[in-house]
Formats: structure tokens, sequence, C-alpha cells
């Protein structure tokens, strides 16, 4: 085991991956679509959300807490609306499926929205606005999720990190994608930071007490047992904007939830009353937006193009050398990652290494 990251290649690290997870169970043409949002996730830079979570996935398998077999169904459906019971299966592949379908109303209607519960972590929301993009539309999808942020004012974790994602086709080569927790940082963070043994900056986490909490290791499980909370996007109070932060988790939070009449705040944790494992019913919502039912589509993304460079070329602050908008970051990232590979971390080498035993895969060279 290498005490240094090491680089795996793209296609190398997505052959692993669809393999452990048919081993896991996990239907063929559904391990593709889990490995590509993964894949995704690592080519963009959001590690905490890519190959990381892989080991995640096969314990909450092995735990009951979500089904290898995303058995989703349809409840409800329009024209333009849509409601998914997804079965408590793999969030990926149910969300995969659901933004495809709000595609494909967009595609005949102008609008579709498809709302879906009983499903689980879906990965990065960007990857399903991003779907509608590839296909000339506006994507929009949220998610609730495990109680993790205190109402401003409060120290309770109730509300999910509860993303939300926006990607918007322009006339550069990579689209405007927004893609952020409301919460200062995705709970994935501390993953990463606990791995590397590193502490958190204060203002990140709140205790109980509503003192600072720093220390990564063994927050994650202090915020599921309610004796920490991480913060809204603005922080503490609202001197600095927290009741924002507060106010766009709560939105995605009925979004996600009282559109498919599912479960929402501490509804939504793995274990019941008594302690034992239960799913966790999370929710999602998705928008596609058919530009061209408004302008030609080639308008659209030059105005939109124009918006982000008069942005990129405005006047910078002292000391700093650029001006990003959202997506271009990711967009140079993968071109890189693919030249060099996905960097694994000496933590996440441990994880999958210990995967691999576990699911009869060392024949698999990862360079570790």
């Amino acid at each position: 085991m290498s005490e240094s990251s090491v680089y795996v290649p793209v296609d190398r690290l997505v052959a692993f991956m669809i393999d452990a997870l048919q081993a896991m169970g996990i239907p063929p043409d559904d391990s593709r679509i889990i490995a590509d949002v993964l894949i995704t996730s690592d080519l963009w830079g959001i590690r905490s959300h890519g190959v990381a979570h892989l080991k995640m996935y096969h314990e909450r398998i092995l735990a009951g807490l979500q089904l290898p077999v995303a058995a989703w169904t349809i409840v409800r459906d329009t024209p333009t609306t849509a409601v998914i019971d997804g079965g408590n299966g793999m969030g990926m592949v149910i969300a995969y499926h659901a933004m495809q379908m709000a595609i494909d109303k967009a595609r005949r209607h102008g609008l579709g929205a498809v709302a879906v519960r009983n499903s689980s972590h879906y990965g990065i929301a960007g990857y399903y606005a991003n779907m509608a993009v590839r296909q000339g539309m506006v994507g929009i999808s949220f998610t609730n999720a495990h109680p993790s942020i205190a109402p401003t004012f409060g120290v309770e974790p109730l509300l999910g990190t509860n993303p939300i994602a926006v990607g918007i086709p322009t006339d550069e080569p990579f689209p405007f994608l927004f893609d952020a927790a409301t919460s200062i940082i995705p709970r994935g963070k501390i993953e990463v930071a606990a791995r590397a043994n590193k502490p958190l900056p204060e203002g990140w986490a709140i205790r109980h007490d509503g003192t600072p909490a720093t220390d990564s290791n063994g927050l994650i499980a202090q915020m599921n047992s309610g004796l920490a909370a991480l913060l809204p996007l603005g922080g503490m109070g609202e001197a600095m904007g927290g009741h924002k932060g507060y106010g766009l988790a709560t939105i995605v939070e009925i979004f996600s939830a009282a559109f498919q009449n599912g479960t929402y705040l501490s509804g939504l944790h793995d274990t019941d009353a008594e302690g034992k494992p239960q799913f966790l019913r999370i929710g999602h919502f998705f928008l596609a937006i058919d530009v061209e039912r408004f302008v030609p589509l080639d308008d659209f993304r030059r105005t939109a193009g124009n918006i982000l460079r008069e942005l990129r070329n405005s006047r910078k602050a002292p000391g700093q050398d650029r001006i990003y908008t959202a997506g271009e970051k990711e967009y140079y990232n993968a071109q890189r990652v693919r030249v060099e590979g996905v960097e694994i971390t000496p933590g996440v080498q441990k994880a999958l290494d210990a995967l691999r035993r576990e699911l009869g895969l060392t024949g698999h060279d990862l360079g570790f």
C-alpha cells in the first residue's frame, strides 16, 4: 500500500468500478450509470463524491440501507410531470432515469418536471443538470438528504446538505454549471478531512452547546446523533447571510419532499427509533426546460456566453489573476485528469483495497 497518492488511468478505474458494482449485485446497465456518475465527480475535481464513495455504497447495501436493484416505478404521469417511487434502490440509477424522463417531456412539451421518492444518495447533483445541457436544455436538480444543517439560530441538524444544481448551455466549450450544497461544506468534505486526519476551520460546523466543531474525526457520527451540525451558507446567525443559506436549504427540502408526499427533515435517518437500520427514503426533484420554446438555441447560448465572458473579463481584485464562472474549473480539471489519471489518496487506497478483497476483485491492478 502506497504512503502517497497514486494516479489511476480513468478507463482502468471505470472498469474496476463497474466490476465492483456488479459484484455488489447491481445489474450491468445500472453499474455503468453509477460508475459514470462517480467518475464524472472525480473528473470535475469533486473527489469526495467520486470513487471514494464506492465502499460506502457497498456498506449501505450490506447494512440494508439501500437495495442493489433499483426497481423504480412511475406513480403518477402527466404530459409535463411525473412522480417516481425509487423503491429504495440505487439513487444514481433512479435519478438518471428521472432526469431523462424530464428531458423527454420537455422535448415534447417545453417543460418537464419529475419528483422522486424513496431513493438514496444520488452522487453529484450537477451530473443530472448537465444531462439536460448536453441535449440543449436548461437542467435543474435538487435533493434532500440525511439531516446535517442546523437552522439559523439553532443547533439541531435537521436539513440535509440539500444541493442546488443548475446547468445552462452556452456557446463556449463548457456550460454554466452551478452545483453547490446549501451548507458551507458538504458532508463529503468532512470525510475527506477525517481520512487525512485534518481539522476543520472554525465556522463550518457547530456543536450542540453552540461552540465550534473543528475535529473532523468522529464529526459525522456526532452529526448523526444530533450532537453537532453543519452551518448553512453564510454561517452562524444572520450577519453574514446565514439565514439565506438556511432559506435555500429549506426550498430544496420542500421541493424534494412536498411534490412527492415524501419523507423530510428528521425523518431522513438511516435508523428507526429503536436504532434498527431503515431505508433513508430520500427525495429528488428534476426540471428540464427546452430553450427552443423561448428563443433559438444558438441565440440563447450566445447570450449566456456573453454574460459569462463579461463576468470573467471584469476588473479583478488586487493579487487575483483570474475570475471564473461556474463549470469552467470543472471543464479544465477534467481535461487534466484524463491525461494524468485520477488521484487516489492513501486513505482511499486503503478503502478500495479492502473493497477489492471483500468482492474478490484482487485481479484489478490499480497501482497500489
